[in-house]
């Protein structure tokens, strides 16, 4: 198995396409900081905390006395009264977005790993198909479901590879264009309120957009091993990682879309206060996700190794 994993690995950083896609990573993450840079140097930030956390405080404090939350937005709601309190209690400012500790507490480098994840998924086992080099691929004396476990294994690393790319770089970008700023980030924890590390948050926000780039890279991958079009696994792919707030929107006096796919992909919402749906927690999500993956690698599995390749 191993040695599969080697040739899949090799095979994947043979191609220009991949050096390209990590390249691309770094560009687009250095862009995006440059350009928050850019519009926070047009804005005249001269705004007190304590007014605007005391605003904040009055407003969770309306919407709680109005009963009109439940759920995650409730408790999302009460965490939040309880650390606006001690932050103007004990004098400590929140941080900034635009700081460097700011871009080290929340890097948004989810959406740029999914999308090229994706594209390497989509096409891992359809290009052996497209060129015409399955058949070889298949003489060799080994299992089907090893060489598929190989191509899965090569896509999950290359996501991880991608994604710790992606937040070196955002490190480098936060010192390079952003000043430290000050203030500290603050969660509950056990009913109390505590300090949180912006380096053990950023590793965290990391952990829960690498779910969404799993089980997105899986559905791609399924679809790229059923249908053998790459085309058809990226837009598929897509289609699904872009509409899904839409439908769970259009879906959501239904029972039916606590247990979509659309509404569990996105667990960083968990930390933003926007949850899909104020029914679902964060294990019912990585329950409900587990399913879904289980049934895209099963379909995955049975067609490649079922499939007559000379017909």
């Amino acid at each position: 198995m191993l040695r599969l994993l080697q040739n899949e690995w090799m095979k994947l950083w043979s191609k220009k396409g991949t050096w390209i896609m990590a390249g691309l990573m770094v560009v687009l993450i250095i862009a995006m900081a440059g350009i928050v840079k850019w519009s926070d140097s047009l804005m005249d930030d001269e705004s007190d905390w304590k007014l605007s956390t005391q605003s904040d405080l009055e407003n969770d404090k309306s919407s709680l006395e109005m009963g009109v939350l439940k759920g995650e937005s409730k408790r999302h709601a009460e965490e939040n009264v309880k650390i606006s309190e001690y932050r103007l209690a004990n004098d400590i400012a929140p941080l900034k977005n635009t700081s460097r500790e700011g871009m080290i507490y929340n890097p948004s480098v989810g959406s740029i790993a999914l999308l090229l994840t994706v594209i390497v998924a989509a096409g891992i086992v359809a290009s052996e198909f497209s060129q015409g080099t399955i058949k070889m691929l298949l003489t060799r004396p080994v299992k089907r479901w090893k060489i598929m476990t190989s191509k899965y294994l090569a896509i999950l690393i290359f996501g991880i590879v991608l994604m710790l790319i992606g937040f070196i770089t955002t490190i480098l970008s936060a010192f390079v264009f952003f000043p430290s700023a000050g203030g500290q980030a603050l969660a509950v924890s056990g009913g109390n309120v505590v300090e949180v590390s912006i380096w053990s948050h950023g590793l965290y926000m990391l952990l829960l957009s690498f779910v969404n780039v799993i089980i997105t890279a899986t559905f791609a991958f399924m679809v790229g091993s059923v249908f053998r079009s790459s085309g058809m696994a990226i837009g598929l792919s897509l289609f699904i990682y872009f509409t899904g707030s839409v439908i769970v929107g259009l879906l959501s006096r239904f029972e039916i879309v606590k247990y979509l796919i659309f509404t569990h992909m996105d667990l960083t919402m968990y930390e933003s206060n926007f949850v899909l749906n104020d029914d679902i927690t964060l294990p019912f999500s990585l329950a409900v996700l587990a399913v879904y993956l289980v049934v895209f690698l099963i379909v995955s599995y049975t067609v490649f190794t079922k499939r007559d390749i000379t017909a």
